[in-house]
C-alpha cells in the first residue's frame, strides 16, 4: 500500500492503481471521455488531466494513466488544470460543436463557444477509440477500428463498407460517450419489444424477484455467441466473483424426507385469441407488460407512454382475456380484476387519461378490496359491465374497443390510444410432465390436483409431495404466502416424525397368482410396484408406505393376482347382503 493525497486528503491504496481510480472510489469527480473500467487506460480525451506533484517535480498527467506511489501530492482543479480543460474543451467544441455531453462540460468550465474553426457541424464522434478498443480488446471481432491519420482520422469498419465481422453485439455502440454510433434499426427493434424493451445479456427476470439475482442470456452474451471467446466483462467488473462463464448446467440426486411444488403459474398469452390484435399493434399490451412500463427500473422510467413515446389521452382496460372463455379457459384466474383496478389508478394518477374498465363480473373479494374498488370509481374510471369482444386497428394507429353493455343492453364501442389486456393465469407448460414425475394429479383446469378442498389444500395424494402458491390454482400474493407456509410447516412436521402412521387401505399380490406381465406397474400413479425375482421367475411387489389403494392395479391385473385390502370380492358382496338384511 501506499500513501498519497488527492486535494489535500490522504488516501492509501495497492500500487499500480492509477489516480483516477482511487478519485473515482472515493466519489472525487475528475470529468473523462475515454476511460472505461473494463479497458486498460488509454488517455485519448486528456479530459482527465490533473496536476502531481512529486517531490519537487510538478507537471500535468492524466489521471487514467499515471500510476499513484508514495508521497505523491495530486490536484485536481488548479488553475493549470482548469485552463488545460478549457483548451481540451474547446478543440472538442469545435471538432463536436452539436454534442449535448460536450456543450454541458463546456459550459461547466466556462466555454460558450470555441475559438477554432468548425469542419463538420454534424460531427459527433471525438476519436477516443473506445468503441475500437472494445470491438479488439472484449468483443474480438475486429469489426472497427481507426483509419487514416492526422486530421483526416476516423473510425470504422475496414475499408468503410459493411463487414461479416460485425456480430450487432452494439457494445461499441454502449460505450460510446457522444452517441456517435448508432444501432441501425434500433428504434424499430424497441418499438417491437415495446413495453419490455430489448433483452440485454444481463437481466434479472422480474424486477421484484427475492432473492434478486439476475441470469445471463446465453443467445445475446457476446462470450457464447463466440464460443467462449471474448468480452466477460462481467466477469472482470463483478465484486464478489459471482460470474463463472464456464458453469455448466447440473442434475443432482437429492434424497429428501418431504418435497415442496411451488412451480407457480404461466400468464395467458393473448396471441391465441386473435380477436383482441395483440401483436398487430405495439400499443395492445397485456398487463404483465404494462406493469414491466410503469415500473420506475423499466424502458420508460415508469412513465406510461404509447409507442411514439406520448402519454395516452384514452386507455382500455380489457378484463378475463384468458379467463371464464369457453374458447381459451373456462376458470376465473381471480387475480385479475384487482390487478386492472390497479393498472386504471395507475393510468389515472400518472397521465389523467379517460380509462374504459370492460369486465363480466367485478370480483373484489379480499381484505380491502371492494375499498379500493369504489375508490377507483370515485377516481373517474368509466366501468362498461360486458365482455371486450373485439379490438379494431385503425390505419391511424388509433384502437377501437367493441363490447356489449350488458346494463344498457346494446353493443358499444370505444376509440382509445393504448388497450391492456387483463390476461389469466394458467398452468406451467410442462404441469403433466411434473405430475407425473411426482405421482400426483391434476385438476380439469390443469393445475395441479390437492386432496382435499377444504381439509388438506396443500396435501397431494402422494405423501410427502405438497403444494405451494399458484401450481395449485391461481391466487394473489397473501393467499400464496398463507398457502406457502401452511406447506412449509406440514413438510416440517414430517421431517421431525419419528414415525410416520400409514394408511390400512392399500393392495396386496397373490404371488401364486402372478405371472409376471408388469402391465400393473406402468399403471400405477403412484410408483409402488416393482418387479422382484422369485423362484427363477418373477413377480410384482408393492410397496405399502407408498401404495394409496387406488384400485388402479387390482382393476387392470388380467390374471387377478392383486387384491385391494379391505375391498375384496367377498367383502363387497357381504356388504350388498347386508344392505337388504
Amino acid at each position: 500500500m501506499v500513501s498519497f493525497t488527492i486535494d489535500g486528503q490522504e488516501f492509501q491504496a495497492e500500487e499500480g492503481q492509477t489516480v483516477l481510480e482511487v478519485a473515482r472510489r472515493a466519489g472525487i469527480r475528475i470529468p473523462t471521455l475515454c476511460y472505461h473500467p473494463a479497458l486498460e487506460p488509454y488517455g485519448a480525451c486528456r479530459l482527465c488531466t490533473v496536476e502531481v506533484q512529486w517531490g519537487r517535480r510538478v507537471s500535468l498527467q492524466t489521471a487514467c494513466t499515471y500510476p499513484v506511489r508514495e508521497g505523491l501530492e495530486v490536484r485536481t482543479m488548479s488553475p493549470p488544470v482548469i485552463k488545460a480543460r478549457q483548451m481540451i474543451l474547446e478543440l472538442l467544441l469545435a471538432r463536436c460543436p452539436n454534442v449535448p455531453l460536450i456543450q454541458d462540460l463546456a459550459r461547466e468550465y466556462g466555454i460558450e463557444r470555441s475559438r477554432f474553426k468548425t469542419e463538420d457541424p454534424e460531427e459527433n464522434c471525438i476519436l477516443c477509440g473506445l468503441c475500437a478498443r472494445v470491438c479488439n480488446e472484449l468483443v474480438g471481432t475486429g469489426a472497427i477500428n481507426f483509419a487514416s491519420r492526422g486530421t483526416s482520422r476516423l473510425v470504422g469498419p475496414p475499408f468503410l463498407e459493411k463487414t461479416e465481422a460485425c456480430i450487432g453485439c452494439g457494445a461499441c455502440a454502449i460505450v460510446c460517450p457522444t452517441g456517435a454510433i448508432q444501432i441501425v434499426g434500433e428504434e424499430e427493434a424497441i418499438y417491437e419489444e415495446l413495453p419490455l424493451g430489448p433483452t440485454s445479456a444481463i437481466y434479472v427476470p422480474s424486477l421484484q424477484a427475492i432473492p434478486r439475482v439476475p441470469v445471463i442470456d446465453e443467445n445475446s452474451c457476446i462470450y457464447f455467441r463466440r464460443d467462449g471467446q471474448g468480452c466477460q466483462v462481467c466477469e472482470v467488473l463483478c465484486e464478489a466473483k459471482a460470474i463463472n462463464h464456464e458453469a455448466k448446467e447440473e442434475f443432482l440426486d437429492l434424497e429428501v424426507g418431504a418435497i415442496i411444488l411451488a412451480t407457480g403459474f404461466a400468464n395467458f398469452q393473448p396471441d391465441q385469441l386473435t380477436q383482441y390484435s395483440y401483436g398487430n399493434s405495439p400499443n395492445v399490451i397485456s398487463g404483465i407488460e404494462f406493469e414491466r412500463m410503469s415500473n420506475s427500473a423499466g424502458p420508460t422510467g415508469g412513465e406510461i407512454l404509447t409507442a411514439d413515446g406520448k402519454p395516452p389521452e384514452r386507455v382500455a382496460i380489457i378484463h378475463c382475456v384468458g379467463s371464464r372463455d369457453e374458447h381459451a379457459n373456462v376458470h376465473c384466474s381471480r387475480v385479475c380484476c384487482m390487478y386492472a383496478l390497479k393498472q386504471a389508478h395507475l393510468v389515472r394518477d400518472k397521465t389523467n387519461a379517460e380509462v374504459f374498465e370492460f369486465y363480466m363480473d367485478m370480483r373484489s373479494f379480499g381484505k380491502g378490496y371492494e375499498e379500493f374498488y369504489e375508490r377507483v370509481r370515485e377516481e373517474g374510471v368509466i366501468f362498461v359491465r360486458g365482455r371486450g369482444t373485439e379490438v379494431v386497428v385503425g390505419k391511424d394507429g388509433k384502437l377501437t374497443v367493441k363490447a356489449e353493455d350488458t346494463n344498457l343492453g346494446r353493443p358499444v364501442s370505444a376509440t382509445v390510444d393504448m388497450v391492456i389486456l387483463g390476461a389469466g393465469l394458467v398452468p406451467q407448460p410442462d404441469a403433466d410432465k411434473v405430475a407425473q414425475i411426482f405421482g400426483i394429479g391434476r385438476s380439469p383446469d390443469g393445475f395441479f390436483m390437492e386432496a382435499h378442498p377444504k381439509l388438506r389444500p396443500f396435501h397431494t395424494n402422494t405423501d410427502g409431495v405438497f403444494l405451494a402458491g399458484a401450481c395449485q390454482a391461481p391466487r394473489d400474493i397473501p393467499d400464496t404466502v398463507a398457502h406457502a407456509n401452511a406447506a412449509a410447516a406440514e413438510a416440517l412436521a414430517l421431517i421431525d416424525a419419528k414415525e410416520v402412521t400409514l394408511a390400512p387401505i392399500s393392495s396386496v399380490v397373490v404371488e401364486e397368482l402372478c405371472a409376471g406381465c408388469k402391465t400393473c406397474i406402468g399403471l400405477c400413479p403412484f410408483k409402488a410396484i416393482t418387479f422382484i425375482s422369485r423362484n427363477g421367475t418373477g413377480v410384482a411387489e408393492i410397496n405399502e408406505a407408498l401404495c394409496k389403494g387406488c384400485g388402479t392395479c387390482a382393476a387392470a391385473c388380467p390374471a387377478g393376482a392383486i387384491t385391494a385390502r379391505h375391498f375384496t370380492v367377498q367383502q363387497i358382496l357381504a356388504q350388498i347382503e347386508g344392505l337388504f338384511r
